[in-house]
């Protein structure tokens, strides 16, 4: 049922963002030349992973060393504080490879430090927008980014799926926490349990990673709310300090 809303949902959208994909493409190769889609590996349902497009927003290095920051145009800049640069993604959607509300899918380096626990997050499709993503986007740190997702993963239903649909256009018209400071994602906590191999096959059964013996306390999170229906969350545990992780997400990465 789901699948069916996402694809009714992408059709809905494609009318409006087939010609406006246009214009923004070539508006691109205009100012940056090609390519105009930026092409990325992440890491989708149960491990599987795939190719994520956005509108590229960002020119080329004029040298090896230069950051990510100043790479951004004046039109990238545009694009990534209306979200369009996220516009491709429609296509990620119609192919089954993403769906609409969703935890934001994260590159392979990031999800080889996950925990049994927190590979739960892997249970669902990615989404376009997710709980994460309207309660403070890449403001948030990666510990409370997960811990919300995992909540999500718990307590989906279309009542919650409806709310984050409001709470994103909301977002979408008062933008902020679209880039981290500095461009990176903080506190992305490294493992505190061996890490097992993702699975990168889809099987006949959900894996489940919340509830599982020897996981670590959950970090601290942002309130999360009590819904009408449905079970209620599980309080946050005590938070235990994150080591810092080796890999940060670029700018261009960041959502």
């Amino acid at each position: 049922m789901k699948r069916g809303g996402d694809l009714a949902i992408t059709v809905l959208t494609g009318i409006v963002a087939i010609p406006l994909g246009l214009v923004i493409a070539l508006l691109i190769r205009c100012t940056m030349g090609g390519p105009v889609l930026f092409r990325q590996t992440r890491t989708g349902l149960r491990g599987k992973e795939f190719e994520i497009l956005k509108f590229r927003t960002m020119r080329d290095k004029r040298f090896p060393e230069e950051p990510d920051a100043p790479r951004i145009t004046r039109l990238g800049d545009l694009l990534r504080r209306t979200s369009l640069d996220e516009l491709p993604q429609l296509w990620n959607v119609a192919r089954g490879e993403m769906g609409v509300i969703g935890p934001r899918p994260t590159l392979p380096e990031q999800v080889v430090h996950y925990s049994r626990r927190q590979r739960g997050r892997l249970d669902v499709r990615p989404g376009l927008t997710g709980w994460a993503q309207v309660q403070g986007r890449n403001s948030i740190t990666w510990p409370e980014r997960i811990e919300l997702d995992l909540w999500y993963v718990r307590n989906r239903s279309l009542g919650l799926d409806l709310r984050i649909l409001v709470l994103t256009v909301k977002v979408l018209l008062n933008p902020a926490g679209i880039t981290a400071a500095g461009g990176v994602n903080p506190g992305f906590p490294a493992p505190t349990e061996p890490v097992e191999p993702v699975e990168t096959v889809e099987t006949a059964g959900a894996t489940t990673g919340a509830g599982t013996g020897g996981a670590e306390p959950a970090p601290a999170v942002l309130g999360l709310p009590r819904l009408t229906t449905g079970p209620r969350p599980v309080p946050p545990l005590r938070a235990r300090p994150a080591r810092p992780a080796p890999v940060g997400a670029a700018v261009e990465e960041a959502s």
